[in-house]
């Protein structure tokens, strides 16, 4: 059975969110966004996950706490420094080791474990999640060979104008062949525009030495969604929503009025309930079967047994609740 490692890109400042808080620890829907990551890993049984910290990294290790791995990137000098630095923790493994940014809360395992697949199919060195969003610009464009195989990426302040114009681009999200990945880190050198040391300078590495490189395009654009700013987290929190209160009503719940109704990522709620207008579930609240929730519920972190009814409270803890039919 293969091993799979991972390494979860979390060093960055952030500095467009303009926040104290450093990037990855602001929540999307409750949970903050490199936990939706290293939550999707553990699902995936990877064996080991590093998370590469710098900026505010005690911060980020309280929240994450012991279920991860530490490396520390102390001068922010490009994302194939950022994955060098785990090199002492991973650097002699064998398997395939994914790496991903922890600013990108809105992909799902699925996407991952697909991933995983096409590199394994492919008996790739390198593989590349790729997407075709309708504007390309800042991203990494992925360039290709008269046949159609990846060549290189070529990031977008380095690019041609003719590079500009391709719609392939980079979600920064790689399977690597794990000795072959820490072997070609040896080789990035910071000859770019920003004098930094670009991951996706190991695709080039890799092919010029006759290794496969594949790719895999991703089927749902907005799974790519990194974030930036205070407005690309609005975009995160809304799109996920929606995937959250879908799922549950495809889970047997009734949702009265989806546009007034907020459940946070962590909220289990029991079939045949139903979610009236204007509440909002957070934390680790849980909420039994053939229960009526709301109007105007508040709940943080708490249960509700089955055929319960809660409406007009916000509370945590002693939240006034009575049996259905009373």
């Amino acid at each position: 059975m293969r091993s799979t490692y991972a390494v979860v890109l979390a060093a960055g400042k952030g500095t467009r969110m303009k926040s104290d808080l450093p990037k990855v620890l602001h929540p999307v829907c409750g949970k903050p966004m490199v936990e939706h990551i290293t939550d999707h890993l553990k699902n995936l049984n990877t064996n080991e996950i590093v998370t590469v910290v710098g900026h505010k990294k005690e911060m980020i290790q309280e929240q994450l706490g012991h279920s991860v791995q530490y490396a520390v990137q102390e001068e922010q000098l490009g994302t194939a420094h950022a994955v060098k630095m785990s090199e002492e923790l991973l650097g002699d493994k064998e398997g395939t080791t994914l790496i991903i940014t922890g600013d990108t809360p809105l992909i799902t395992e699925k996407t991952l474990d697909y991933l995983l697949e096409h590199h394994h199919q492919t008996n790739a060195a390198g593989t590349i999640l790729t997407m075709l969003p309708e504007d390309p610009s800042g991203y990494g464009r992925i360039v290709r060979n008269a046949s159609g195989n990846v060549k290189r990426i070529v990031e977008q302040k380095d690019a041609t104008e003719e590079e500009k114009e391709i719609q392939e681009v980079n979600t920064g999200i790689f399977c690597f062949d794990n000795q072959l990945l820490f072997s070609a880190l040896q080789e990035v050198d910071s000859n770019n525009n920003q004098s930094e040391y670009y991951l996706p300078d190991v695709i080039e590495i890799l092919q010029k030495k006759q290794h496969t490189i594949s790719a895999s395009v991703m089927e749902n654009v907005e799974e790519g969604l990194g974030i930036n700013d205070r407005i690309q987290l609005s975009k995160a929190e809304h799109i996920m929503q929606q995937r959250i209160l879908e799922t549950h009503m495809k889970n047997g719940v009734t949702i009265v009025d989806p546009k007034t109704t907020f459940i946070e990522a962590d909220v289990v709620i029991g079939r045949d309930t139903t979610i009236e207008p204007r509440t909002h579930l957070r934390g680790q609240t849980r909420i039994g079967e053939h229960c009526v929730i709301g109007p105007d519920v508040d709940l943080l972190d708490y249960d509700v047994k089955d055929q319960m009814k809660i409406h007009n409270f916000s509370m945590t803890n002693d939240v006034c609740s009575i049996p259905l039919g009373s």
